[in-house]
């Protein structure tokens, strides 16, 4: 049996984004047992030239919700990245996950083949849906899902592997 596109998409970034929900909440609680401002954390970057915490997380949703209404030809919605705290990024996080969750796998199934158009900028990248998933999207979503653990992480936020994986 082969693995379906819904399959390898869907419930791979729902599990995912649930995972940095519940890191985020640690993170949370963590600012305030530390009485640090959680603006600190939001804004914390593992290199000057790296975005933020919130950043990585708007960029990490925005694969999520581009991904699953692409692969089913569908729009994209649009999302503000106005986020500035913990309810924010949580908030975020939770309408991503409705969101991706509304598909069902015959919409998303059959798309290997479908053409997906990206303008970045003033680059236009096209993709075939199969590569579009296995090859620009998942390894960006993991990138910056993992980019905010690691900030976390780094600011002494304790969290570990269990925490990423979701178990």
């Amino acid at each position: 049996m082969s693995l379906s596109m819904y399959d390898a998409s869907i419930p791979v970034m729902t599990h995912m984004l649930q995972s940095l929900a519940a890191i985020l909440e640690k993170a949370a609680d963590h600012a305030a047992s530390k009485k640090i401002e959680p603006a600190v954390l939001i804004n914390a970057r593992l290199y000057p030239d790296m975005f933020p915490l919130a950043r990585q997380i708007q960029i990490a949703t925005d694969q999520a919700k581009g991904c699953a209404a692409r692969l089913a030809g569908t729009d994209v919605p649009k999302f503000e990245d106005n986020e500035v705290s913990f309810d924010d990024l949580q908030a975020r996080i939770a309408k991503t996950i409705a969101f991706i969750e509304g598909f069902k796998a015959q919409e998303i199934d059959g798309s290997e083949d479908r053409d997906i158009v990206l303008q970045m900028h003033e680059n236009t990248r096209e993709f075939k849906g199969r590569d579009y998933l296995l090859g620009w999207v998942l390894p960006n979503f993991y990138f910056h899902v993992t980019t905010a653990y690691n900030i976390l992480r780094h600011n002494g936020v304790e969290i570990g592997k269990k925490d990423y994986l979701g178990v």
